[in-house]
């Protein structure tokens, strides 16, 4: 049996992503591959490293240094998470990703991005962090506060913009389960985007601007299909049981702290459901 997990973005609601993924390691909760999507990927590729706390830690730890997010990083550099900080700094020399045990997991690790020129989504699988980098970067790069991401001659942006939830990537990849981790709670739903700022700035990316203008749209709809999906018991939900007040960029340590413990406990309380669902209750 094949399990496949989706994990939302979200920028710092994230730290809920990291809590319920600490609890799958304490329980041994293994999956076959994740599809990703900005936080959920910054954060998730913790949970094939095995690297239990280590979301929270550094988050906390960095959480009010100016170079690693933050206003002062934007008008700097252009991007509200500081690229030289957080995405070299932190993970090569400050709290050390574990490449050696994420690469030995033999998990199937896709983030999704945006490409900026079609504005659709594209799902690049990951092998080695640390000369992939950009790659994350890409998949969180949320726009009008950070610049567009180049690799390999193609322009991305923030994967969340055209696929935010990807349960269609993870259900073409065939799994025979599928674990979906969400950042809002049920009752939450997209409102239409002010476009008056996309079309200034990315005026150059007229699908990209479709793209925007539909995504309150599609992730709405998204949203209908996974209720769905979980009523008839095809994939099991893992969604915040209720509202915390926590920015896209979040420097308040203990709100950080709230969604980080929030996740714990909402999967504790439903770890032996998961396991049901799972067929691997103990």
């Amino acid at each position: 049996m094949s399990i496949g997990l989706v994990l939302e973005g979200g920028a710092m609601r994230g730290m809920y992503t990291a809590g319920v993924l600490d609890i799958f390691l304490d329980h041994n909760i293994l999956v076959d591959g994740v599809v990703g999507v900005s936080a959920g990927v910054l954060f998730g590729v913790n949970y094939p490293s095995k690297q239990r706390g280590r979301v929270i830690r550094y988050n906390k730890r960095f959480a009010k240094e100016p170079k690693y997010m933050g206003m002062r990083s934007f008008l700097t550099t252009g991007n509200i998470i500081n690229k030289d900080f957080a995405y070299y700094t932190v993970p090569q020399k400050l709290d050390v990703f574990d490449q050696e045990t994420f690469e030995q997991s033999g998990v199937d690790f896709y983030a999704t991005l945006t490409n900026v020129e079609t504005g659709k989504p594209e799902y690049i699988k990951l092998h080695n962090l640390f000369d992939e980098m950009e790659v994350l970067r890409a998949t969180a790069a949320m726009p009008l506060v950070s610049k567009i991401v180049e690799i390999d001659g193609k322009k991305y942006l923030d994967g969340g913009v055209a696929d935010s939830i990807p349960i269609d990537k993870i259900r073409e990849l065939g799994y025979d389960k599928v674990i979906v981790v969400l950042t809002r709670p049920i009752e939450y739903r997209k409102k239409p985007s002010d476009l008056t700022m996309y079309k200034l700035v990315y005026g150059k990316y007229p699908k990209f601007i479709e793209t925007v203008k539909n995504r309150y749209e599609n992730y709405n709809n998204t949203v209908e299909r996974i209720i769905d999906m979980e009523s008839k018991k095809e994939i099991f939900v893992i969604r915040p049981s209720k509202t915390v007040d926590v920015k896209r960029i979040e420097r308040d340590e203990n709100k950080l702290q709230e969604m980080y413990d929030l996740g714990v406990s909402d999967c504790s309380r439903c770890m032996e459901a998961l396991k049901a669902y799972l067929g691997n209750c103990e």
